[in-house]
């Protein structure tokens, strides 16, 4: 038949192991919405189901009448939001530099990167906390911005100076015989080539950044008007018997942001650089 497409076996096997695969990690994120909504009762039933006849909002009500929630949200949004930023703009430049330019030891540096990569976060927690400390910045949101940009930039950084080095140099010389000079090129046509590389570097940072919580337990000691969301949990969690209901309630607030965030930044996630140079 005209139109008719038989497929082969080998891509229904392909795509059955895919939905398989979206499906298992869907579902702890499912699971997470659905204990959100069901009554006190049935998130500790002996007899888990997943599904729940009858939805209760308590566990966001909850959430929402927590003392400073507010503020929280608000600082959280401050410091993801200045990471990304800063993290972006720094990984720009940088790349601009250590692909376009040749100087001494800028292998060595790139190395330094890629090991900056591999050392645990937990390793450096403790180190981190004296350098603070002699900073003079615990207990306040710059603890959080400063080391979560260093560990951004590496990743960032190295991501970037693919997209730099698919530009072709010739587009540089061309803007150059134009009259354009090299601060013009950089921020009116490299910049925006470039974009979608910033763009999922920026979606890497703002999920490390939002999600942390080893940094805010370490750094924000005493001002809890500092905290950000992942500490508000804590609340939650109780001596006696924790309020899984508020944990899966909080936990879903906090998925809100990223899954909005990525939702805006989809379209620039999926387009390539090859589209955007034009002869």
């Amino acid at each position: 038949m005209t139109g008719f497409r038989v497929r082969r076996p080998g891509r229904l096997a392909a795509e059955a192991v895919t939905l398989l695969v979206a499906a298992a990690v869907a579902f702890p994120l499912y699971w997470m919405v659905l204990s959100a909504f069901k009554p006190a009762g049935e998130i500790q039933s002996t007899e888990p189901r997943p599904w729940t006849l009858s939805p209760s909002l308590d566990s966001f009500r909850r959430v929402f009448e927590q003392q400073d929630f507010g503020r929280y949200f608000l600082n959280s949004l401050i410091v993801a939001g200045t990471v990304v930023l800063a993290s972006a703009l720094i990984a720009f430049l940088a790349a601009t530099a250590v692909t376009r330019f040749r100087f001494r030891f800028r292998t060595t540096l790139l190395i330094m990167f890629l090991v900056a990569q591999m050392v645990p976060v937990e390793a450096l927690t403790i180190p981190l906390f004296f350098l603070m400390r002699d900073a003079g910045q615990l207990n306040t949101l710059g603890s959080l911005i400063l080391p979560h940009i260093a560990f951004s930039l590496p990743f960032a950084i190295w991501m970037l100076r693919g997209f730099v080095k698919a530009v072709p140099e010739a587009l540089e010389e061309q803007a150059q015989i134009d009259g354009a000079s090299r601060t013009r090129f950089l921020w009116q046509i490299l910049f925006p080539l470039v974009f979608p590389g910033l763009v999922a570097t920026s979606v890497f940072s703002f999920i490390s950044t939002w999600n942390d919580f080893l940094f805010a337990k370490s750094f924000l000691i005493s001002d809890t008007s500092q905290s950000t969301l992942p500490m508000a949990l804590l609340v939650f969690f109780k001596p006696d018997e924790n309020d899984w209901g508020g944990i899966m309630a909080g936990s879903t607030v906090m998925t809100v942001p990223v899954l909005v965030f990525f939702v805006l930044v989809q379209r620039r996630l999926v387009s390539g650089l090859g589209g955007a140079v034009k002869d």
